[in-house]
């Protein structure tokens, strides 16, 4: 729980510092398309960062297998389908948009999971 929880401050932080980082610095070096390639990331990454707060939080209250693996879906999402275009807009090698969807594809079953969760959360009441 406390490691989801800091997980989750974690990339807040960098969400903020890499969204700034992006307005300011890499609007210089890189063509509007990829800035809103890279905005996508970033833009993705707060909402599912602001899912692993409520994920943290409901652990503290009912915690179970399908819950605690949402968290750690939520997290490798976020490191594949943001990292992925973080990557790919620094450096430029667009085959690394490969990645982006197998990130997408870990999100859905992370929300599957936390529906899981939530459904005996309310079957058991």
């Amino acid at each position: 729980m406390k490691s989801i929880l800091t997980i989750a401050a974690i990339s807040g932080l960098l969400a903020v510092v890499l969204g700034a980082f992006g307005a300011h610095a890499l609007k210089k070096m890189i063509s509007p398309e990829m800035l809103e390639v890279y905005k996508t990331g970033v833009q993705y990454q707060f909402y599912h960062t602001f899912t692993l707060l409520a994920v943290g939080v409901l652990m503290h209250f009912n915690i179970s297998k399908a819950l605690k693996w949402s968290g750690y879906l939520f997290v490798l999402g976020i490191l594949l389908f943001s990292g992925s275009l973080y990557v790919m807009t620094i450096t430029g090698i667009k085959a690394l948009g490969i990645i982006t969807p197998f990130g997408g594809t870990v999100w859905i079953a992370a929300w599957f999971l936390l529906m899981i969760h939530c459904r005996k959360l309310t079957n058991s009441k």
